[in-house]
């Protein structure tokens, strides 16, 4: 069907698109790439006039067919000097075991040649345990599909995003008079083809089929899509789904299409299939027992460490495992307000030591309490490796710590609500014990933090957000970035293979991740445009989120203070003392007025 039967232009007469100053997005070298905001007025000279008439022109990015650039040579260097020797541990193990038992010379080995056999042979077993492992997770995601009202909400807040017309370097948050700039008040109504929003939206949600030209996408793909994101279930046909569910897809792919500002094509097309993350074969790949035992022995002797030179505590609250110090000379009336920091994916405290150990000393007089997950910390002895706790479930035992710790009520509603961060509301019970905590959330932590918030956002009064990975997360661009997206450097190799295809964290990425339970949104978020309150730290080269694009999304709704990016921050960076944002994070935390 071609596109002027649909109702649209065709793409081949429509080289560039129209795009207001408000609303259009700057190109990158790599043209591919729609996602920076608009170059600022000072490097223009005098700046432009922000109205519907200031046009400039840029390229259908929607159309634009995604090429992956070609390997450097970080890419080899990491990949023979660090992946490929790790990797060849468990073949090398089988050969030299096979061979020894075949040709009978085990019965020759010296005491040295007997342990380097029984290191291999233990590698051998350790293989065919984590391959039975990768088939247990191979099957059908756990997760069943969730409250369809819930769900509705949050399809219907993703096609909002971005319809109004805000100005994306933010509002003067000393004179903003709304009390939610960019609110979700605005109507999805049919967008024109070329309308910079519409273009926008056929940009991100490509993302979804492996960044494909939007024209080559079909309506069996999208309804796959859409199946997937709402019941996650392979998609048969539309023939073959329920009433109720057919009804509810053909209501949000119209609404899709309104935004989309064009129809999508009746057929199909396997070049352009949906990215279904839990469904999709699971990406694992092998490592060693070698390297468990590493890494459990590293983490087991950090414990230690907190325990001996920091006075730390190692408990666990219904299966919830945790680091907790509290100074002994800590009054709950007077004392400053504890922090709870939520780690990411990578290695767990081996990975995390250095900057927890920072903020032990920065806040000495702090309560310190550090959730431990071990299904992204590479830990494959723990019981819960391969079982992580849902968003229900973690926020109840969150909470539930929280409030046995006596830091915050979990039946009392603190006086501060999201729509209260510019004032000051004098509170009667202000001489009773104050309550609340100040939450610290790196990467992947950021989705604990964001239920916790969404659960229970009374209990914290502070937010601190690095390189959080749960805003804009319904564009595709974190599931792509790490899963799906090949490898052409050495950073992004070690991406992949160190975590991202490591079997604790493919299980939950790739079998117990739920998009619309991690998506937090700006009104989601206690006194989200007060410095003093909530932090932002976003990195520019972020190999793993697309920072601009969730600066582009604080900014628009008014976050400026608070927001602290670096252009050239890597993911992660801003964790180390090297970050120009490290020791504003910890004077962040240590200074609550």
């Amino acid at each position: 069907m071609s596109h002027a039967a649909l109702g649209q232009p065709e793409l081949r007469s429509l080289p560039f698109v129209r795009v207001p100053w408000s609303c259009s997005c700057r190109l990158r070298q790599d043209v591919h790439s729609f996602r920076d905001g608009p170059p600022h007025p000072k490097a223009h000279g005098s700046p432009p006039s922000r109205t519907m008439t200031t046009e400039k022109l840029i390229p259908a990015l929607a159309e634009t067919h995604h090429a992956p650039p070609r390997r450097d040579l970080s890419f080899y260097l990491v990949l023979f000097v660090a992946v490929v020797p790790i990797w060849s541990v468990v073949p090398l193990s089988w050969g030299f075991v096979v061979y020894a038992l075949r040709y009978g010379i085990v019965w020759t080995f010296s005491w040295r040649g007997w342990c380097l056999f029984a290191l291999a042979l233990s590698e051998v077993f350790f293989s065919v345990y984590h391959y039975n492992l990768t088939s247990f997770i191979s099957g059908p995601s756990p997760n069943s599909h969730g409250n369809l009202h819930e769900l509705r909400a949050v399809f219907q807040r993703v096609l909002q995003a971005g319809l109004a017309s805000l100005p994306e370097e933010g509002f003067d948050e000393e004179t903003l008079d709304v009390d939610r700039p960019g609110s979700p008040a605005e109507s999805v109504t049919s967008l024109e083809f070329d309308d910079p929003r519409a273009v926008d939206f056929r940009i991100y949600l490509r993302t979804w089929f492996g960044k494909v030209p939007w024209s080559s996408i079909r309506r069996h793909e999208m309804f796959a899509w859409l199946y997937w994101a709402i019941f996650n279930a392979p998609f048969a046909g539309i023939e073959k789904v329920s009433q109720p569910e057919r009804k509810a897809l053909h209501e949000v792919i119209e609404f899709l299409e309104f935004r989309a500002g064009c129809k999508i094509p009746e057929g199909s097309n396997a070049a352009a299939s949906p990215l279904l993350l839990t469904l999709d074969p699971v990406n694992v790949a092998w490592r060693p027992l070698v390297w468990y035992a590493a890494v459990t022995i590293s983490n087991a002797l950090i414990r230690r460490r907190f325990r001996t030179k920091w006075g730390a505590k190692i408990g666990t609250y219904k299966e919830l495992e945790y680091v907790l110090r509290i100074p002994p000379t800590w009054d709950a009336l007077t004392g400053p307000r504890p922090v709870v920091f939520m780690h990411g994916l990578g290695l767990g405290l081996t990975q995390y030591r250095r900057f927890i150990e920072h903020i032990f000393v920065a806040l000495p007089d702090h309560p310190i309490l550090v959730p431990l997950l071990p299904h992204v910390s590479q830990e494959i002895l723990h019981p819960r490796y391969l079982k992580p706790m849902g968003r229900k479930e973690l926020s109840e035992c969150l909470a539930g710590l929280i409030a046995d710790l006596g830091w915050a009520d979990l039946d009392v509603p603190s006086p501060e609500t999201s729509d209260s961060e510019d004032k000051d509301v004098p509170d009667k019970a202000s001489s009773k014990v104050p309550k609340g905590v100040t939450m610290l959330s790196h990467s992947n932590g950021s989705f604990g933090h964001a239920w916790l918030l969404k659960a229970y956002p009374k209990m914290v009064t502070r937010s601190c957000f690095v390189d959080p990975v749960t805003f804009c997360s319904w564009e595709g661009d974190l599931c792509y970035n790490f899963i799906y997206r090949p490898c052409t450097n050495g950073l992004h190799l070690i991406v992949k293979y160190f975590v991202g295809t490591e079997l604790g964290v493919a299980n939950f990425l790739q079998r117990h991740f739920d998009w619309s339970a991690n998506c937090l949104w700006y009104e989601e978020i206690p006194n989200a445009r007060n410095p003093k309150k909530t932090m932002f730290v976003l990195g520019g080269n972020d190999a793993i989120i697309d920072a601009n694009r969730v600066k582009r999304y604080l900014t628009s709704h008014g976050v400026r203070k608070g927001l602290y990016f670096d252009p050239d921050g890597r993911h992660g960076a801003a964790l180390l003392t090297c970050s120009p944002y490290h020791n504003d994070i910890l004077r962040w935390l240590r200074d609550e007025n």
